[in-house]
């Protein structure tokens, strides 16, 4: 293809890309009061002890609010769409091998990622509350709507980059950057600071919203070591075999 006709299959992806996360903000602004009433309900958990309010301080901020939920659940529900775009966009260029790693890195990736929003967004209230309980008894919590929505997609996004990051990993590995050695070589200060991502993501009181968050991380750090490993154990076979052939 010619540079015109390349620039004419990415504008026509991006079309469709567009089209998709319009009609995914359409039906986000629809369901976006649910979605708000979620999101709030660690407020209104607090607001049984003391007072606390989700806030509003300009004319159009309830507008705003609308839209950023709106546009993040278009960008979700439409994540088929756009990443097959992407992804079609981007496979004629790719030789074989890179076809089937970056294939293996979407399918795991996207499972693990939307399961790490989750797990943020489990551990959500308990922050919420806890933070609300160094407020003085005399005091009130008027939570800013804007930067309330920005704590919590900021969480989540956090710790499902976080649940992602082993993929990277077995990625490496598989393009020859990265030996299965090298991972578990450095296990304790990986452990330690999985430890310290969760000390900080969830609060320092709630022991158990911690390890709950520890666990499934620590287990898919073991886990691209044991996919690393095999590979590394698959690949040194063949370099034997291919050696073995050379010499006889």
């Amino acid at each position: 293809m010619t540079l015109g006709e390349h620039l004419l299959e990415l504008r026509k992806r991006l079309f469709i890309a567009a089209i998709a996360i319009v009609v995914g903000m359409i039906a986000g602004f629809v369901v976006s009061n649910f979605a708000i009433s979620l999101m709030s309900a660690p407020i209104r958990e607090i607001a049984e002890s003391k007072e606390a309010s989700l806030n509003f301080d300009t004319v159009t901020s309830g507008f705003d609010l609308h839209m950023k939920v709106a546009l993040t659940i278009g960008f979700v529900v439409s994540a088929p769409v756009w990443l097959y775009q992407v992804w079609a966009f981007l496979v004629p260029g790719l030789k074989r091998t890179e076809v089937k790693y970056i294939l293996g890195f979407i399918l795991t990736a996207i499972p693990l990622f939307f399961a790490g929003c989750f797990a943020g967004w489990i551990v959500m209230p308990h922050i919420v509350e806890l933070m609300a309980g160094f407020t003085p008894d005399d005091s009130s919590n008027l939570y800013q709507a804007g930067y309330y929505y920005d704590f919590i997609l900021k969480l989540t996004l956090a710790v499902g980059i976080a649940f992602v990051l082993p993929v990277f990993l077995v990625l490496l590995n598989f393009v020859g950057v990265l030996s299965a050695v090298a991972i578990i070589k450095g296990w304790r200060i990986a452990l330690l600071v999985i430890m310290l991502f969760c000390a900080i993501a969830t609060p320092a009181a709630d022991v158990i919203s911690m390890f709950l968050l520890a666990v499934p991380m620590i287990v898919l750090y073991f886990a691209a070591y044991a996919v690393s490993y095999f590979n590394d154990r698959r690949r040194a076979r063949k370099a034997a075999k291919l050696e073995s052939e050379y010499q006889s």
